[in-house]
C-alpha cells in the first residue's frame, strides 16, 4: 500500500494515448516521451502493448532498459502468450509491472464466449501466471462501470486472491458520472475481502466530458492511482488529462488533501512535445495547457489581473513551466542566446544539433522581424519531423496562383534520386499534393489537413498537420514554415515517410490498431 495521502500517477500516453487514430509515434519519439515522463515524476509509465507488434515490443523493452525512476508497465490480455510477451519486454526495468485485463461486462463476456464462472477461472489463472513472473501485477476489469455490481466484487476478489497488487476500475466507454464513480470504488473497498491490501486505480475516458471529474471522485472515495495521458490524448474523446488531475489536486488541496510526485513545471514542455509527435494540436481553450489558459481579453479581467493577478488566475503560468517573459529573438541573436532560450523551453541540444537548428533559426529570422518562443517550438518540431534520413525529401517548390488556375512545380528526391513534376489543382495545396503523388505514386487517402498560425501577424509561421490512411494504417506528418504552402508539402511528405517506414517494419495484422479488447 502507499501513503494514504499519496496519489500515484499512471501515464498511458504511449499506450492508450497512441491508440488515437493517427497518433502513432516512432520508436525514438516513444523513448523521448518516456524519458520526459520519467523526469517529470510519473510513478508508472505504461509503455505499450508488447504483443501488438515487434515495434511495440522493442519500444517497451528499450523504455524499460532506460527508465531511471518510474515503474515500467506493459499491457497484456488475459492469456499466457500475451503475459509472457509482456514480461519479456518489461523485465529489463528496475521496477517492472505486468498489466493484464479482461472485459467483465455482459457485452464483453459475450465477445469472449465465457460465462461468469469461466471468466472467474480465467482471471485467477492468468493473474496467478503473471504474479509468478512479476511481483507487481495490475489487473483491470474492462468496462467495469457496466458490469453487474455483485459480479464486479467477485472478479475483483478473485484477482486479489490470485496476487494482483493493483486493481483498476476502468470507465472504458466514458459512461459514468462522478457520484457513481465514487460509489463503485467505495463499494469495492467495503465489500471485497483483501481490498485494503491493494491499490485501487481509476481509468476514465472522456466521452461525456467528465473524465477528470470522475477520476477525482474516485480518489475522494479511496482510489489511489489515476490513469491518464498528456493532453488527454486517447481513443475517441480521449482519456483523463494528466495536467488536469495533477493541477486540480494541487490547487484544491483544501478539499482534496492528496499529493503527487509530479514536477508540474515540466507539464507545458511535455504537452507541447506530445502535441508535436502525435500531430494532435491542443485546443486553444484546453484547461491548463491551452494557448488561452492564461490570457485575458475582457477589460474587467485585464484590469483585475493588473491590480492583483489572483483576481482571475487560480494558478501561476510558471507552475506548469510557462516562462514569465516571452522575449523575441532576432537575426542578431547568437548561438549562446539560442541555446539558452531553447533550454528554457525544454530543449537541451548537443553542439551538432544546435548548429543545425541555428542555421534554420537564422533563415527564419531573415524572413521574420521577431522570432518568439512559439516560433522556436515550431522550428524544433520541423527539425525533428524532416531529417536527412527520410526516403522522400522536398528540394524545391514553385507555385503559381491566379484566377486562371493553380500550378505547382516540385523537385523532390526519392531515395536520393531527384525527380520533378508539374501539376495543376483546384488550389495551390491541391496542385502541390498532386505533384507529390505524381513523383511518388501511392494509394493513401488524405484524412486531415490542418493549418494553425504559430503567432500573430502576416509573417507568422504556419504549423501544418496532415493525416493519411492506407490499408488501415494511419500516419501523421507535421511541418512549420512562414510559407504555408511549403509547410503543407513538407507535412504531406513527412506523413508519406512514416507510411513507408510502417510498410517495411509492421505487418498489417500486427498493428496496434487491429488488436482487440482495448481499455
Amino acid at each position: 500500500m502507499t501513503d494514504n495521502s499519496q496519489v500515484l500517477i499512471f501515464d498511458t500516453t504511449l499506450r492508450d494515448g497512441e491508440q488515437s487514430p493517427g497518433a502513432t509515434m516512432s520508436h525514438n519519439e516513444k523513448l523521448e516521451i518516456a524519458g520526459l515522463l520519467d523526469e517529470m515524476g510519473v510513478d508508472i509509465i505504461e509503455a505499450g502493448f508488447p504483443i501488438a507488434s515487434e515495434g511495440d515490443f522493442a519500444a517497451v523493452s528499450d523504455i524499460a532498459k532506460n527508465a531511471k525512476n518510474s515503474v515500467i508497465c506493459g499491457l497484456s490480455r488475459a492469456n499466457y502468450k500475451d503475459i509472457d510477451r509482456c514480461w519479456e519486454a518489461v523485465k529489463h526495468a528496475a521496477r517492472p509491472r505486468i498489466h493484464t485485463f479482461i472485459g467483465t461486462s455482459p457485452s464483453h463476456r459475450e465477445i469472449t464466449k465465457l460465462n461468469q464462472d469461466e471468466m472467474v477461472e480465467r482471471i485467477f489463472e492468468t493473474v496467478t501466471h503473471a504474479r509468478n513472473l512479476c511481483e507487481d501485477v495490475q489487473w483491470s476489469a474492462m468496462d467495469a462501470i457496466r458490469t453487474e455490481r455483485d459480479y464486479l466484487c467477485r472478479v475483483v476478489e478473485t484477482a486479489i486472491k490470485a496476487g494482483a497488487t493493483t486493481i483498476n476500475i476502468p470507465d472504458t466507454v466514458g459512461y459514468t458520472l462522478p457520484d457513481e464513480s465514487a460509489e463503485i470504488i467505495r463499494m469495492l473497498l467495503e465489500k471485497v475481502p483483501g481490498a485494503s491490501d491493494v491499490i485501487f486505480a481509476t481509468h476514465c475516458h472522456n466521452d461525456l466530458g467528465m473524465a477528470t471529474a470522475n477520476s477525482l471522485a474516485a480518489v475522494s472515495a479511496g482510489a489511489r492511482q489515476i490513469e491518464c495521458t498528456i493532453n488527454g490524448l486517447g481513443e475517441r474523446a480521449g482519456n483523463t488529462a494528466l495536467e488536469e488531475v495533477v493541477m486540480a489536486l494541487r490547487v484544491r488541496r483544501d478539499l482534496m488533501p492528496y499529493q503527487t510526485k509530479i514536477d508540474t513545471t515540466k507539464i507545458m514542455n511535455l504537452s507541447r512535445r506530445v502535441s508535436q509527435v502525435s500531430g494532435f494540436a491542443v485546443q486553444f481553450n484546453k484547461a491548463i495547457v491551452g494557448k488561452n489558459a492564461f490570457l485575458h481579453e475582457s477589460g474587467i479581467h485585464q484590469d483585475g489581473v493588473l491590480k492583483n493577478v489572483e483576481t482571475f488566475e487560480i494558478m501561476k503560468p510558471a507552475d506548469i513551466g510557462i516562462t514569465e517573459t516571452n522575449i523575441a529573438m532576432g537575426k542578431h541573436s547568437g548561438r549562446a542566446a539560442l541555446r539558452s532560450k531553447l533550454k528554457e523551453l525544454g530543449y537541451d541540444l548537443a553542439d551538432n544539433q544546435l548548429q543545425d537548428v541555428f542555421v534554420r533559426f537564422k533563415a527564419l529570422a531573415d524572413r521574420k522581424k521577431e522570432v518568439y518562443d512559439e516560433d522556436l517550438i515550431a522550428l524544433m518540431t520541423d527539425s525533428a519531423a524532416n531529417t536527412g534520413e527520410d526516403h522522400l525529401q522536398v528540394k524545391k517548390l514553385r507555385v503559381i496562383c491566379g484566377s486562371d488556375g493553380q500550378e505547382a512545380d516540385l523537385v523532390m528526391t526519392v531515395n536520393g534520386v531527384e525527380k520533378t513534376a508539374h501539376c495543376q489543382g483546384d488550389g495551390p495545396v491541391d496542385a502541390c499534393f498532386n505533384a507529390v503523388k505524381q513523383i511518388f505514386p501511392h494509394g493513401a487517402r488524405l484524412k486531415l489537413y490542418q493549418v494553425q498560425a504559430v503567432t500573430d501577424g502576416t509573417d507568422a509561421q504556419a504549423t501544418v498537420s496532415v493525416r493519411l490512411e492506407e490499408d488501415g494504417r494511419i500516419v501523421t506528418g507535421s511541418a512549420a514554415d512562414t510559407d504555408t504552402i511549403l509547410a503543407s508539402v513538407k507535412a504531406y511528405v513527412g506523413a508519406l515517410n512514416r507510411l513507408i517506414v510502417r510498410r517495411t517494419k509492421t505487418a498489417p495484422d500486427a498493428d496496434m490498431k487491429t488488436v482487440s479488447f482495448k481499455e
